[in-house]
């Protein structure tokens, strides 16, 4: 993994100070196994794969177990610090936690990386659409695959629609 810049050291620093006051506002504690699997997904700034998060974090606690990081992993989503992404069967840092809550992912199919968006009307339409099928939302974010801009060019294009 390369080093981040300074400026992006700056805001992962920011973000984990931001999630740790989250934590204690709420009397939850972001144990330092939690902090370093947020970090480390702050510092990827794409989708990570369970396996291999517990390989990055096996750079400085070898003796870390899938367990260890899935415990981790519930907790920063039950906190909102952390999106679990069904699509592509991964979990990426939430950046803005502290700003308005946001009900679209979307997710590179490709690269992992991750849009987050908000639109409140099209998310109530869709509700109500599931609800006319008999049906009620069970989560509050609705998850988008896709390409990213940068995957997206260097696909070549095709007419046909899958």
């Amino acid at each position: 993994m390369n080093a981040p810049s300074s400026c992006a050291a700056d805001q992962v620093t920011k973000q984990l100070d931001l999630a740790h006051a989250l934590c204690e506002s709420r009397g939850r504690r972001l144990t330092p196994i939690r902090r370093r699997v947020l970090e480390i997904l702050l510092q990827q700034g794409r989708s990570v794969k369970a396996y291999e998060l517990l390989e990055l974090i096996r750079d400085d606690q070898a003796a870390a177990a899938p367990p260890t990081v899935y415990r981790a992993l519930d907790f920063l989503v039950e906190e909102g610090l952390v999106h679990r992404l069904d699509a592509i069967n991964a979990w990426a840092a939430c950046h803005d936690v502290g700003g308005d809550p946001h009900d679209l992912l979307v997710v590179c199919t490709r690269c992992g990386s991750v849009a987050e968006l908000s639109d409140p009307a099209l998310t109530q339409s869709l509700a109500d659409k599931v609800a006319g099928a008999g049906f009620r939302l069970s989560g509050h974010e609705t998850e988008l695959r896709g390409l990213c801009r940068a995957c997206g060019d260097v696909c070549p294009k095709s007419s046909s629609v899958m």
